[in-house]
């Protein structure tokens, strides 16, 4: 199956995955309907981009459970539930699991597309930061031992005279030791540097 961003519609309702496809499908947006939650854990892989509409109650693993089962496997598309069986409690659940809305059948088309639109935005957003920061990563990488020593204290505003006494080396070495690593690092000013240094920490922590 195309890896293109789609709207991934879980609904064991044949009549409800037919309306939603041919409904999202007017506006432009790519759908994949599956009649049950086992179907669509049979295929779906982490790399997919979109947005997963999930029925609240589905035979065998309910909606909830793929909720859950999704997160396990790092599948990260917004997750939106659609049902005719909504209680404050299972929303309660939903929403503290992650999931970006939960909204009643009948649905409100308009409304729909507009949390669908805005999902898939949202996880085009996420996955052009991930690429991104798997890019600065494999710079990173790159780098000695040394060169992320002297990193480090730059990225810390301390002078080349500083860091060159904390490190045992010369200033000219500091710079020698700066200008390579931000060749490697693809940064052309300190300021850049320190940038994709916090950017690359902030990641980390997620």
């Amino acid at each position: 199956m195309s890896p293109e961003p789609a709207a991934h519609i879980v609904d064991d309702d044949s009549a409800i995955r037919d309306s939603l496809s041919l409904w999202l499908g007017m506006r432009g947006i790519r759908c994949h309907a599956y009649e049950s939650a086992e179907s669509f854990l049979g295929v779906v892989q982490p790399e997919w981009r979109g947005v997963v509409l999930i029925d609240l109650r589905l035979e065998g693993i309910d909606g909830l459970q793929l909720q859950a089962k999704l997160a396990e496997r790092n599948v990260t598309m917004p997750v939106i539930f659609v049902t005719g069986h909504g209680d404050v409690a299972a929303a309660r659940d939903a929403l503290k699991a992650g999931a970006l809305d939960f909204i009643e059948k009948p649905v409100d088309n308009e409304r729909l597309v507009e949390l669908v639109g805005a999902a898939m935005a949202k996880d085009a957003e996420g996955a052009q930061r991930q690429a991104q920061a798997a890019i600065v990563a494999g710079r990173l990488q790159r780098l000695t031992q040394r060169e992320r020593e002297v990193m480090e204290q730059v990225v810390a505003g301390r002078h080349n005279r500083e860091i060159a006494a904390d490190l045992g080396i010369s200033p000219r070495t500091v710079e020698v030791y700066k200008s390579r690593l931000m060749d490697k690092l693809d940064v052309r000013r300190v300021a850049d540097l320190v940038k994709l240094a916090l950017e690359a920490q902030a990641e980390a922590r997620h």
